[in-house]
């Protein structure tokens, strides 16, 4: 999104996600001067203000930085964690725990001037609790195992006729697996209804509270703010779970950028 120092949206343009686990400058710097609406705009633009995931380091920050000023030659270029832009996206002038609930998930606590986590991400292989991955992985299992509800089954395999070696070589052989698991959240929401999938959602959402939650002790004292896709809309089973471990739920978003647009002008840019 592109505003003003008054907050006005000038122009909004989508490319891929970056995260220096997976990419490099050069593809940063390719991927944005393939978008057109980013190009017209590069030379005039003075900050660009980037929250992704992977970017938690100053070494990994400054893979995305070094592709973003390639581009952006007449800016000063800030790189966050994705966290801290979710934290900014849903700060209502309180403290609160902002969680990411997407492709992947996290999250931290946010004071109003700093965002700390308490336990960390592991990705998709090791955490991920209730992403899209997290939810892909186990839809995969059960079809593969044989083990899911017959008429989810026989939509899965018609709907996508993968066979178990089409599977495992996405997972196992190509990049971006966790993004091939998170790809089948749309199919599962086709399906929400079915009983083995509304006690798969409750797993997922709960093992997520249990460990990125509760770790913090203040837990049911502060709102609990959810930024993603798979928590916006999977938000009636996620309500559910969250009442009934007496957490009091603040906003759930599926977009963050106007938020972080409105973070900007009112705390960073004025």
């Amino acid at each position: 999104m592109v505003i003003d120092g008054q907050g006005t949206n000038l122009s909004e343009f989508h490319t891929m996600g970056f995260n220096p686990y997976f990419h490099d400058a050069d593809l940063v710097e390719s991927k944005m001067r393939e978008s057109e609406e980013a190009m017209a705009l590069a030379n005039e633009v003075s900050k660009v203000y980037f929250y992704g995931a992977g970017s938690s380091s100053e070494a990994l920050c400054s893979v995305i930085r070094e592709g973003l000023e390639r581009v952006f030659t007449q800016a000063n270029v800030h790189v966050g964690h994705d966290l801290d832009g979710a934290a900014y996206s849903t700060y209502a002038g309180e403290p609160a725990i902002t969680c990411i609930i997407g492709t992947g998930s996290n999250s931290c606590y946010f004071d109003g001037s700093t965002a700390s986590e308490e336990v960390p991400a592991l990705a998709y292989i090791l955490g991920d609790e209730a992403s899209g991955s997290w939810f892909g992985k186990r839809l995969l299992s059960l079809h593969l195992y044989h083990k899911l509800d017959p008429v989810v089954d026989a939509d899965f395999v018609s709907t996508f006729g993968f066979s178990k070696d089409d599977i495992v070589n996405r997972v196992y052989q190509e990049p971006n697996a966790n993004v091939f698991l998170a790809s089948f959240m749309t199919f599962i929401g086709r399906h929400q209804e079915v009983p083995q999938v509304i006690s798969l959602l409750e797993e997922g959402f709960q093992a997520f509270i249990d460990v990125h939650v509760k770790c913090y002790e203040n837990y049911k004292e502060v709102p609990v703010h959810f930024v993603g896709s798979v928590a916006y809309h999977f938000q009636p089973v996620l309500r559910h779970v969250c009442e009934r471990e007496g957490i009091s739920v603040g906003q759930i978003i599926k977009r963050p950028i106007d938020g972080l647009a409105n973070y900007h002008v009112q705390y960073i840019l004025n």
